[in-house]
């Protein structure tokens, strides 16, 4: 039962790893952006929060430089063009 409760923590934990990344959408790169950098938005792109890096932030919000970092910088990432 030890085992298959470890086992399943660590596909749990890989299924809510972070994964915004950047995108290439019509031969241009787009980055991730949040609360700190919204001048990173493109309005001609639609974005999605990154449910992941909100699930760590909460997770790690005792650390306080994760949800810093999360929210920041990273909390949207781009999808496709409108």
């Amino acid at each position: 039962m030890k085992k298959f409760i470890a086992i399943l923590l660590v596909v749990a934990t890989l299924g809510l790893s972070a994964c915004g990344s950047d995108k290439t959408i019509n031969g241009k790169l787009y980055t991730t952006y949040g609360l700190f950098n919204p001048e990173d938005k493109d309005p001609k792109i639609q974005y999605k929060v990154i449910m992941g890096n909100v699930v760590w932030s909460v997770l790690l919000f005792s650390t306080v430089a994760a949800p810093l970092y999360f929210f920041g910088w990273s909390l949207f990432a781009p999808i496709r063009a409108k």
